[in-house]
This record gives structure tokens, C-alpha cells and sequence, in this order.
């Protein structure tokens, strides 16, 4: 682990960027706990819908990256998907507790914890399906501590439609013409590429009323510049 106690302000917000997934396998319980257990603000992780019209954590639209077999997320069953033992960072799939969580696991390791739930909602999703993922994260008594994340602004527009105070922000990789006006209309908060933005934009976000998340950042040194930039939260897989 890399402390921030070295980092000059401790008022920005650490985020474990699909759990802290530097220790412990990407956006599985284990990595969830492991950053649980530790002085994070938040955890992320990635949601999609099964094939079946149920909600499972994993960055990618198919399996092979984390678990050598080959499925499309979305057009595979929940059971099926559960059933995939992942590979650790060994190569191995030596361990059972290594598998896709369920949106409400991972909802609850958030509230066990008392860390606010950072969610991206992977791809489009048709709003009965937001509706449905919200009302998931209402019933655990979490809805107030999770913030909304996307790359998908029908996404972002969706959320803020049906929840005009709910913490939202709009992910991109880079810094466009059009993000600031975006993130005025929509009443969004920024969050990007932490090597794609500079000082000065950083700063008119804040002019604009918004705040400033940063991705993957996984050393002291990046993490200081955004701290000296200014930025509300800091998204990493391994600093704490």
C-alpha cells in the first residue's frame, strides 16, 4: 500500500477504484473488504445487466480478462456468471471466493463499512432498469451514500432526472470543448482521466459549482499534483 499521509491535503476524497483492486481482484467481495478495512472514502465498481434482468459486478462486457473463459456479461444468466471462478492475480483460479458479486453484495459491503458506493453504470441502460438499480440501493438504506458514475450521459441524464439531489458524475477520458457545459446543464460533477486535465480547468469546474473526481491515480507523486491541482477526489487502485 502507498499512504497519503505524505500528501499535503487530507481533504480530498480517496476513492478504491474497483475496490482496492492494487491488493486484491478487481470489483470482488474480497477487494471491496480489503478496502473496507482500510481509510478509503468510497469504493467504485462497475454494474451490468444479466441476460436474466439481474445486476452483477465487472468492468468488462465479456469475462476473459478476469476469468480466462470467454462470456458476454449481458447476454449471459446470473447462475452462469456466478458459477465462473475469476483468476487471481497469480494466474491461478485456486480461489472460491473470487467471483462476480451482486449489485446488493456489493451495496452492503458499502453500508457494513460505512464507505460511500461509487458505481459506474457500464454501457446504456433503458430507465426501468436505473429505476430498478435504484430501488436496489433504496431498500439497503444506501441510496444517500452512492454516487452515480458514467461515460454514458443518457446514463448521467437519467439519474439526475429521477434524482435531482443524488451525488452524479459524468466520466470521460479527456477534457472536451463541450464538458463544461455539459456539466452546467446537467448539474453534474466531473470525473477524468487524471493525465487529461490541467490546473486551470480544475478550476473553472469549482467557478462552475462543480466538483473534480480523478482516474486511475497509483503513485504519490501523481496524487500530490492533483492535490496541488485541487481536485475533490482521488480514484486509485492502490493509494491509501
Amino acid at each position: 500500500m502507498i499512504d497519503t499521509l505524505h500528501l499535503n491535503n487530507p481533504n480530498v476524497l480517496m476513492v478504491a477504484h474497483r475496490g482496492l483492486s492494487g491488493l486484491e481482484l478487481e470489483n470482488t467481495a474480497s477487494a471491496f473488504v480489503a478496502a473496507g478495512n482500510r481509510s478509503y472514502f468510497g469504493i467504485e465498481t462497475d454494474v451490468h445487466r444479466t441476460a436474466d434482468g439481474k445486476y452483477i459486478l465487472i468492468h468488462d462486457d465479456n469475462t476473459k480478462r478476469v476469468a480466462a473463459d470467454e462470456m458476454i456479461v449481458e447476454k449471459t444468466t446470473f447462475d452462469t456468471l456466478r458459477a465462473i471462478r475469476l483468476v487471481d492475480h497469480d494466474g491461478e483460479k485456486s480461489r472460491r471466493d473470487l467471483i462476480m458479486p451482486s449489485l446488493d453484495e456489493y451495496i452492503k459491503i458499502c453500508k457494513k463499512y460505512d464507505k460511500t458506493a461509487v458505481l459506474e453504470l457500464k454501457n446504456y441502460f433503458d430507465p426501468m432498469y436505473v429505476d430498478e438499480i435504484i430501488d436496489i440501493i433504496r431498500n439497503i438504506g444506501w441510496l444517500e451514500r452512492t454516487v452515480f458514475i458514467s461515460f454514458n450521459l443518457p446514463n448521467m441524464i437519467c439519474i439526475r432526472e429521477r434524482l435531482p439531489q443524488q451525488p452524479a458524475q459524468f466520466l470521460t477520458s479527456k477534457f472536451h470543448d463541450w464538458i463544461l457545459e455539459t456539466l452546467v446543464k446537467y448539474d453534474l460533477d466531473l470525473d477524468i482521466d487524471y493525465r487529461n486535465i490541467t490546473a486551470e480547468q480544475v478550476k473553472m469546474v469549482h467557478d462552475a459549482g462543480h466538483k473534480v473526481n480523478v482516474w486511475t491515480v497509483n503513485t504519490l507523486e501523481d496524487a500530490q499534483r492533483m492535490v496541488d491541482y485541487g481536485v475533490d477526489f482521488i480514484t486509485t487502485n492502490i493509494v491509501e
